[in-house]
């Protein structure tokens, strides 16, 4: 997959401070996997995805909160063929903002669930306008109030399109993977988040979710994982391997 042109990156905001002493790794707990086990999940990804990119199309940040927002309960496929015609009909987030949802529906249709999808695009573009001068806010808490982002969402674009790393990207195909590596047994991708952002080092995060979902998507699949390709074989213990 081509992603479309890097974002510039941010100046730091003050509360960031560029002396802040750098986080202390969190104590290892009963069940956590062994550092050389990591290690080696690590190196694996690095080698198969060297330079694991969203596969998401974009060329701005609000692109990017539009496509990961279309994206739920959808394949990146099907939005990549959704957004080039969207974007060049609507590509300001003010042409968004002065929509009425009903008229977007009919463009984003085959993604799924598209009356709350239009209905939380618009109303996230009207706050950005409203609240952050029209351009997506840069911190998870801002985020999280717009309508339609979750931490997932907002984990993508922070990440993906300023490189800011404020967690890990926990989708269908991270949850699962954290789950048959043992990497974490927790039963909400809130809860598997949490695990990742103690077990993985902070510079990892916005790679490592990257590098997870493609690992996912072209060998740890859902339903017949391609276990004789994987590198992680040997160290898989998971019920529903193939080999």
């Amino acid at each position: 997959m081509v992603r479309q042109g890097k974002i510039s990156m941010p100046r730091k905001s003050k509360a960031a401070g560029r002396n802040s002493p750098a986080a202390k790794p969190a104590p290892k707990r009963n069940g956590d996997p062994s550092p050389s086990r990591l290690k080696k999940i690590f190196a694996a990804l690095d080698k198969l995805f060297p330079q694991a990119e969203c596969a998401l199309y974009y060329k701005n940040a609000f692109q990017l909160l539009v496509a990961t927002i279309l994206s739920a309960q959808c394949t990146d496929e099907r939005v990549n063929k959704v957004t080039p015609e969207l974007f060049r009909k609507y590509p300001t987030t003010q042409d968004f903002a002065a929509l009425d949802p009903k008229d977007l529906e009919p463009a984003i249709h085959s993604t799924g669930f598209f009356r709350n999808k239009a209905r939380n695009l618009v109303a996230a573009a009207r706050q950005i306008c409203s609240e952050y001068g029209g351009q997506v806010p840069r911190t998870m808490e801002e985020m999280l109030t717009l309508p339609g982002v979750a931490r997932k969402t907002a984990n993508v674009v922070l990440g993906t399109a300023y490189g800011i790393p404020t967690g890990v990207v926990v989708d269908t195909h991270v949850f699962r993977i954290a789950s048959r590596l043992e990497i974490s047994k927790q039963k909400t991708p809130e809860k598997v988040e949490q695990d990742l952002m103690r077990l993985v080092p902070k510079e990892r995060w916005i790679s490592f979710g990257h590098q997870m979902i493609w690992f996912g998507r072209k060998i740890c699949q859902a339903r017949k994982p391609l276990c004789i390709d994987c590198p992680l074989e040997s160290i898989c213990q998971a019920p529903d391997k193939t080999v």
